[in-house]
């Protein structure tokens, strides 16, 4: 459930795919909190990520720090949002590969 697949699209045809893998840093105690509000989430995390490919943030060499820090803090503004600052202490990037097509 840590895995995330984002297409890239140029007009209009999908000719990448970036696959990722995240996970939260959390509070002691509140797994079951975010186990509760996942589906809402990973609804926040795909919107974020679809807005990253959107404006070229998976473009050319994407994991150069600037670009996944970028990255990162708005996974982390919306995880804290929607769970709250004292629960969501970061978002972790495990994993990012990109399959060109």
């Amino acid at each position: 459930s840590n895995q995330f697949v984002v297409p890239i699209v140029q007009d209009k045809s999908v000719v990448s795919l970036i696959v990722l893998a995240l996970s939260l840093e959390v509070s002691e105690g509140q797994i079951e909190a975010i186990e509760n509000r996942e589906p809402k989430l990973r609804d926040s995390f795909l919107q974020v990520l679809f807005d990253h490919a959107n404006i070229g943030g998976f473009d050319g060499a994407f994991t150069e720090t600037n670009n996944l820090t970028v990255l990162r803090n708005a996974l982390r503004e919306v995880a804290q949002r929607d769970m709250g600052k004292d629960i969501v202490h970061d978002v972790l990037i495990l994993e990012i590969a990109r399959q060109d097509y």
